[in-house]
């Protein structure tokens, strides 16, 4: 297993609430060994991955299970946008109907019900993979802060789950995310979609919580899995 480490600062001031992700996807598409001609975006969201490829590609089919986020992708008639849900064996049977040369998915596999159902399927398509995971690391010192247990899985388990379909590079990748105040990085919370919409503290713990936390930043931990 690599280990890495990055540090970006962010500004709220810029509206920019999907920083890391875009540092994710930056790396992701820095990390595939060749420029694929048909490409398969697992958990597309809004069409960053799509946005941040910079060479000609014949196909781009991106999936997602929120209707708005497809509506909000780009469209053209290189670019197929499918509304499905990685969590549901159909939609793998009906992607085995193409053959992809690439398949990717940015920060969105984390939130598998069945991860390994989910790998088991990826490596029936046949194709290279690069992958971003979130793991159980990523705000690391809030939920150790606020006693409460992440709804991620740790970066050993999705190491052990992935070794069991595929022969390829692991890394795990830690970034810092710097804010002027806790009440800042609280609201990125809120609004970059990371925390998987999870409200679970009051009014009164949240507060203790803004007051306590001991760090000016956010810890995030992804891993990457790549050919």
């Amino acid at each position: 297993m690599k280990i890495s480490s990055e540090f970006s600062k962010h500004a709220l001031h810029y509206d920019t609430y999907n920083v890391i992700q875009n540092r994710v996807i930056e790396k992701l598409l820095s990390l595939a060994d060749s420029k694929p001609l048909n490409i398969l975006d697992l958990g597309c969201g809004n069409g960053s991955l799509c946005k941040a490829i910079d060479w000609e590609y014949e196909h781009f089919t991106g999936v997602d299970f929120a209707p708005g986020m497809l509506e909000l992708h780009p469209k053209s008639n290189k670019i197929e946008c499918i509304y499905g849900d990685f969590n549901d064996k159909v939609l793998f049977e009906n992607l085995l109907t193409y053959k992809y040369d690439y398949v990717f998915s940015a920060s969105a596999l984390q939130w598998a019900k069945d991860l390994d159902m989910v790998f088991k399927n990826i490596k029936k398509l046949n194709a290279p993979i690069a992958l971003a995971i979130f793991t159980s690391n990523t705000f690391k010192t809030l939920n150790e802060t606020a006693s409460i247990n992440s709804l991620l899985r740790s970066a050993d388990e999705v190491n052990r789950l992935q070794k069991k379909y595929f022969d390829v590079n692991f890394e795990v990748v830690n970034y810092k995310l710097e804010f002027e105040s806790t009440r800042d990085m609280f609201r990125y919370i809120k609004k970059s979609g990371v925390s998987g919409a999870r409200k679970i503290l009051s009014f009164k713990e949240s507060k203790k919580l803004l007051n306590e936390y001991p760090k000016n930043y956010l810890e995030f931990e992804v891993a990457f899995i790549y050919n």
